[in-house]
């Protein structure tokens, strides 16, 4: 008994070893696998939990113009930004924030908005704070656990409120627009185009974000240094170089009429580059970089100039008088006239159609004119004759045919399309009224329901300075240049209306005064009526080159109630010319330019007698 007794306490002695030693090899084999083979898992996560990646901002592209001079660059800015948490500690931090970080009222009511609609994500305090808050901040690690400090690239538009409208600016992405597909690529506190370059070319300038870390602890307060560790480096964007001269954009800011606002376009004839475009009254886009505080969106958006308000591109005007050009090309089309005719009445000031009686600009009148006669004195009587010879439905189809209607293609987020009739049942949809013949006196002369703005004005007469096509106006010097608008008008058309704008300033012409010594000028004066008892707005739409030769730039200039064509916008006109002429051919610049100038200053000006090729 005794020795099966000992039998059975061996064996389950050797069974309690086998199943003590097959817990063990399991045990070692768990920790085997958990600590060798499960390592770097085991790893990954301990740092995801004590690392938090941020996102590295990528310096947005350079933006020069065609000197290579910087209209948009970067310099280095301060940000602080609070990481996530549950809203009422980031509140809480906010405000604490404001003893050192200046933060108006508005600013912190629209971040704390933010805070409690999307708690989740970090949140950009401030995109430009001054060094000595960040220093004061940094001394007080303690206080702020939660708070990043960084270094962040900075734009910067040196040339200020005189490139605003064309440059554009940029801010800060929204809600909506990282949960877009096109900002896919993108994190809370991205800096994108808001406006201007800076919006259309937003990809391009924007780059790739990189990344770095921080250490947290357990409650998320940042353990290490505010600026952590470096991650994967941001890649750049790309830099445009433009067709734009910020030194005529000045000029033309330093020669604008005082008091008057408008715009002035120029666009350079062989490759329909934008050489200006210039539009008062501006703003300085350096208010939106980094947080924009509401205030001032408030001040802007509210000022009754509307300086955010790009006349060029966006303002929509009756064209006046340089809209007789159209009329007259689609007559001389229609075989309607030709150069040489003459309407059967002479201009005596007045003209009367059935009972109604228009009148010209001139009371005493012009006598009998051709067309190149009526180009350049501008004769209202001419174009009256002209527009019932042509009738209103084929000025209505031929404006539309020309493109009127249309945007001109510019390389820009937005512009204003045109305002023209598509046909006699505009009158009916628009007025409640049938429209008859006479609608054709208004519009004939650019007046009635057409409304351009003056970029559109320019590719018009960019396409009268070449063969009758323009390409659409380009800003970035790279962009491919592709035909946007023909006339289909014969060449002979063409020398017949560019005979006239020659006329306008010469001797005896609408615009004399306004001619040069070194280049020669044509265009068309304009005179628009805006109605209300305002004055009116004054137009000019000129091209300039060297004697006898081509043109090589159009400028067309409109001044808001400026009154007189020939005395507000021409002259900005010739001036603007010629200071891009001088500086393109060598010719030492002078503030004395035009012909009254030359006048005033007491100087000879026997050159403005000279011939001038047809």
């Amino acid at each position: 008994m005794r020795r099966r007794d000992q039998r059975q306490r061996v064996a389950r002695g050797r069974m309690a070893r086998w199943v003590v030693l097959s817990l063990m090899a399991v045990l070692a084999g768990a920790f085997f696998r958990a600590q060798v083979l499960g390592s770097a898992d085991w790893l990954l996560r301990s740092e995801s939990n004590r690392l938090r990646m941020l996102i590295v901002p990528a310096p947005r592209g350079i933006i020069r113009d065609r000197a290579g001079r910087a209209l948009a660059d970067n310099i280095t800015g301060h940000a602080v930004s609070i990481l996530p948490s549950d809203p009422d500690t980031m509140l809480a931090t906010l405000t604490r924030l404001r003893e050192y970080v200046e933060l108006t009222g508005a600013q912190v009511d629209a971040l704390a908005t933010r805070v409690r609609a999307r708690p989740v994500r970090s949140l950009l305090v401030a995109g430009d704070v001054p060094f000595d808050a960040v220093a004061a901040v940094q001394e007080r690690r303690s206080v702020f656990p939660q708070v990043l400090l960084e270094s962040r690239p900075k734009r910067r538009y040196p040339a200020g409120p005189v490139g605003a409208h064309v440059i554009g600016y940029v801010g800060q992405i929204n809600e909506e627009e990282l949960e877009s597909r096109r900002f896919a690529d993108a994190g809370p506190g991205t800096i994108v185009g808001r406006a201007g370059v800076e919006a259309f070319y937003e990809p391009r300038l924007r780059g790739k974000r990189g990344t770095r870390y921080v250490e947290v602890d357990v409650t998320g307060r940042v353990a290490d240094s505010f600026e952590g560790v470096a991650g994967v480096p941001a890649v750049p964007g790309q830099d445009l170089d433009l067709h734009l001269d910020m030194d005529l954009m000045e000029w033309i800011h330093h020669i604008f009429p005082a008091g008057l606002n408008g715009a002035v376009v120029a666009l350079e004839v062989e490759t329909g580059g934008v050489l200006a475009m210039y539009s008062k009254p501006a703003f300085d886009p350096n208010v939106f970089v980094g947080v924009m505080d509401p205030g001032n969106w408030a001040r802007l958006s509210q000022d009754p100039t509307s300086p955010l308000y790009s006349r060029a591109a966006m303002g929509k005007y009756p064209p006046g008088s340089p809209w007789k050009l159209a009329s007259a090309a689609l007559a001389l089309e229609a075989g309607v006239i030709d150069p040489q005719h003459r309407f059967p009445q002479p201009c005596d000031g007045t003209f009367r159609y059935g009972n109604r009686t228009v009148r010209c600009w001139k009371p005493e009148g012009h006598g009998s004119l051709d067309l190149a006669g009526a180009i350049q004195h501008s004769c209202n009587v001419y174009f009256y004759q002209l527009g019932l010879a042509l009738g209103l439905e084929r000025l209505l189809a031929g404006g539309a045919r020309m493109g009127f209607g249309r945007g001109t293609g510019i390389d820009l987020p937005q512009e204003a399309i045109g305002t023209f009739p598509d046909g006699i049942d505009f009158w009916d949809r628009q007025f409640g009224y049938r429209a008859g013949e006479g609608e054709v006196l208004n519009l004939v002369l650019g007046q009635g329901p057409n409304a351009q703005a003056p970029l559109k004005m320019a590719q018009f007469m960019l396409a009268i300075s070449r063969d009758g096509s323009a390409p659409a106006p380009i800003l970035y010097r790279s962009a491919p240049t592709l035909e946007s608008w023909r006339l289909d008008v014969s060449q002979e058309s063409l020398a017949a209306i560019r005979e006239g704008l020659r006329r306008v300033t010469a001797p005896g012409g609408t615009a004399y005064m306004s001619s040069l010594e070194h280049f020669d000028l044509m265009g068309k004066t304009g005179t628009a009526e805006t109605g209300g008892g305002r004055p009116n707005h004054a137009w000019f739409a000129g091209m300039a080159g060297l004697p006898g030769g081509p043109p090589e730039v159009v400028v067309v200039a409109l001044v808001e109630f400026g009154d007189s064509g020939s005395e507000t916008a021409a002259p900005l006109v010739a001036k603007t010319a010629d200071y891009l002429l001088r500086a393109r051919h060598g010719i030492v610049q002078d503030t004395v330019q035009t012909l009254r100038e030359h006048y005033l200053a007491g100087r000879s000006a026997a050159w403005a007698t000279r011939p001038r090729d047809s």
